[in-house]
């Protein structure tokens, strides 16, 4: 007798900074070329009834559907390490593995961002997106996989509209257009100059940028360091001897240089506001010690935030961001559980119909015998009446068996139950 088709289990595997140092990660992490290699390798390997692999600089997962997980895991992590050089008795303690609604869950978690070092940044989203389009154009993905990351997309989008997870600024350059977007109304056309060439500050400046502030200047001691960084951002190297000049053209001044002592004092300032007719001069000083000196501030007409207040409008930001994911994290559970019944019941589809083929052809073999007995003496209506009485007794009959299967499958333990009614009905039997 065969029994009902295999059950494939849904199943999560890999490494992330939650488990596994970064040296670790650095030197699993897999390039997109080789990637699609070892992808259809895998597909290749039997031991995958589908598979996506995600590999990013915080973790590298595999997502699969599988009759044996555990088999499809090592045939998974061994080729992985084979490719980078690693033993895999170095890797195996770090690894996790998550299946069928834990897998599901932790793929919802991972697109909305709930699974990242740095909650509610955006990058994530985009790279699963990559990693399964990846998978698509190497055909390893099949109907499982593709509803579950086409859920995990709507229930990201869902979480990004729903809640503000992603709203609140939480590294010190995002705070600082934060903070310039409510002292000006638009940053669009908002001039930038920026003083001294570090990593910080121009990390801040592209911000603005992106925002729409133009035009860029760049002052720093070391001309090709000015030169160098403006072309970075498209915008105008100015000698540091000018800076005085350069001042009383922008909106926004961001200072980010090593010098041990202010460069830019009460004074200075005070010049720069000549002519200005109250336009507000807004400084964002990133620098260590600080660039700014501290009566600046107190001008009328000008904003200074040094990099402890800055980091200040971090962490409230942070503490913010983490409430909203606690409002994601009940949504998510909400999407899993209401996604999991559904896959449940796709499970139980196909003997559900054999079931339903199955009594439906009784009937009509049943129906045929008695109206050939019958022979002339039966009437249309006795005809229409016997087809109509045999197919409510089999939607009757078939009403309990399917209920249970949807219910048990939901709750777990469909497989006994799909065993039970192929072996109660033969099922997958001939007649």
């Amino acid at each position: 007798m065969s029994g009902p088709p295999a059950r494939m289990t849904v199943f999560v595997a890999g490494i992330s900074h939650r488990t596994a140092p970064v040296a670790l990660r650095e030197q699993l992490a897999v390039e997109e070329d080789k990637l699609r290699e070892i992808l259809r390798d895998l597909g290749e390997t039997g031991a995958f009834g589908e598979v996506v692999v995600l590999s990013t600089c915080n973790r590298v997962e595999v997502y699969g559907v599988a009759d044996v997980p555990g088999e499809a895991r090592a045939t998974a992590f061994r080729q992985l390490a084979r490719h980078r050089g690693i033993d895999m008795t170095a890797l195996e303690p770090h690894l996790y593995t998550y299946v069928d609604g834990d897998a599901i869950r932790h793929v919802f978690r991972v697109a909305a961002s709930l699974d990242s070092m740095l909650v509610g940044e955006p990058q994530i989203g985009g790279q699963v997106k990559d990693a399964f389009a990846l998978a698509q154009s190497c055909e390893t993905v099949g109907p499982t996989l593709h509803r579950v990351f086409s859920q995990a997309f709507a229930v990201a989008k869902k979480v990004r509209t729903e809640t503000e997870i992603g709203r609140h600024a939480v590294s010190v350059s995002f705070a600082a257009v934060e903070l310039a977007k409510k002292i000006f109304a638009a940053l669009d056309g908002k001039a930038v100059l920026l003083v001294g060439a570090g990593k910080m500050g121009g990390l801040a400046a592209r911000h603005l940028v992106e925002q729409g502030a133009f035009p860029i200047y760049v002052a720093n001691r070391t001309w090709a360091r000015a030169q160098d960084m403006a072309r970075t951002l498209s915008g105008t190297a100015v000698p540091f001897a000018d800076l005085e000049t350069a001042m009383r053209s922008v909106d926004i001044v961001i200072t980010s240089t090593g010098s041990p002592e202010p460069l830019i004092g009460v004074d200075l300032v005070t010049r720069v506001l000549h002519g200005r007719r109250a336009r507000p001069l807004f400084f964002i000083d990133i620098a260590v010690p600080r660039d700014v000196a501290a009566g600046v501030g107190a001008l009328p007409d000008v904003y200074c935030y040094d990099v402890d207040e800055l980091k200040q409008v971090v962490d409230a930001n942070l503490r913010e961001r983490l409430r909203e994911a606690h409002r994601a994290e009940a949504l998510v559970e909400r999407e899993v559980q209401k996604f999991a019944a559904r896959l449940a019941d796709v499970e139980v589809v196909p003997t559900i119909v054999s079931l339903r083929e199955r009594l439906e052809a009784i009937r009509a073999q049943e129906v045929s015998r008695t109206l050939g007995r019958l022979g002339d003496d039966a009437s249309a209506e006795t005809r229409e009446a016997i087809e109509a009485l045999s197919s409510a007794i089999v939607n009757k009959i078939l009403h309990a068996p399917i209920t249970k299967l949807r219910e048990s499958s939901r709750a777990g333990v469909g497989r006994s139950w799909t065993e039970l009614v192929h072996e109660l009905f033969g099922l997958g039997r001939k007649s």
